[in-house]
């Protein structure tokens, strides 16, 4: 493994979005940014489809075989809020990202510029502003899939980072396997998991993950509420079905041996801030490598078609 930096200033945005307006997500994104880079933030991540929302508990219309008139305005609407990469979006997100001198993840609904389709996409901006890697999710979870189409491109890139390679997996990509694999093959030393996902049975699973990939594991998630849902949408008996509190957070970062750096947060937006030891990823690779010395790829094979 190359050298890294000994330490990663780190900064977990877990917030709530301005729901389906993607010119206040940005800005909001923006000003949080500058306050992590005032505490000398080095790495910020935001959750999953900070911009322009994640549309919990809504159908669009959608049934088998069918849709509405009123669902298809709420879909248009979400996709008008979504973001082209590149984008005039991107440029601002990726000057925010150089003013603070500073890594950046955020999650944002993708926008294709010819198709109309829409990703669950990952950014990430270096500290010189430049878009440097898109990470589309390789498959939308349940009713996602009528909502966000499969990736197309772009399936596994690494931003090489002063802490190592840093790749990302868009909450239940992390449930397949193989795609950890992937990113384990790539010597990935910190794995950021934008997210959903604020259920007992997800911090079991990033535990396990950052033991089985012996990396730090960026667990950011959302909190939002239901009041934040504008009031005009076309499916006011949906929203009203929801939680108060629709998306509790459970923010957090766990070391290679699998402990908690910082523990989760709930019920409220906060910045979490830490300071990884990066010496810790190759000291807890001694005795497991899952794709070094501790494989046998003369048994198991995976061929990653990237």
């Amino acid at each position: 493994m190359k050298d890294m930096k000994n330490i990663c200033k780190i900064a977990v945005i877990q917030a709530a979005p301005v729901m389906f307006d993607k010119n206040a997500c940005v800005e909001k994104a923006v000003s949080l940014i500058r306050e992590a880079a005032a505490h000398q933030a080095e790495l910020i991540v935001f959750p999953e489809l900070f911009i322009p929302c994640y549309p919990y508990g809504m159908t669009f219309g959608f049934t088998v075989g069918s849709r509405t008139a009123d669902g298809r305005k709420d879909w248009k609407r979400y996709y008008d809020n979504s973001i082209l990469a590149p984008g005039p979006e991107t440029d601002r997100l990726g000057q925010a990202a150089k003013e603070a001198g500073a890594w950046v993840s955020i999650g944002v609904s993708e926008r294709d510029p010819l198709s109309a389709t829409l990703y669950n996409t990952n950014l990430v901006f270096s500290p010189d502003g430049a878009l440097a890697t898109v990470h589309r999710k390789l498959k939308p979870t349940g009713a996602e899939r009528v909502v966000w189409g499969d990736a197309d491109k772009d399936y596994f890139p690494i931003a090489q980072t002063p802490w190592g390679p840093m790749g990302s997996m868009i909450c239940w990509e992390s449930y397949m396997p193989l795609a950890r694999v992937a990113l384990y093959k790539k010597g990935v030393t910190l794995y950021l998991s934008p997210n959903t996902n604020d259920n007992e049975e997800w911090q079991a699973t990033i535990r396990h993950i950052a033991i089985e990939g012996h990396c730090y594991f960026i667990n950011c998630d959302m909190y939002f509420t239901r009041d934040m849902y504008p009031e005009d949408l076309h499916c006011p008996e949906e929203i009203a079905r929801l939680n108060d509190i629709v998306c509790r957070g459970g923010s957090c970062v766990v070391d290679p041996y699998g402990h908690y750096v910082t523990e989760p947060v709930w019920d409220r937006e906060a910045i979490i801030y830490a300071d990884l030891d990066m010496e810790q990823v190759p000291a807890s690779r001694m005795e497991f490598d899952a794709c070094g010395h501790y494989s046998r790829p003369d048994v198991l094979e995976l061929t990653i078609h990237d």
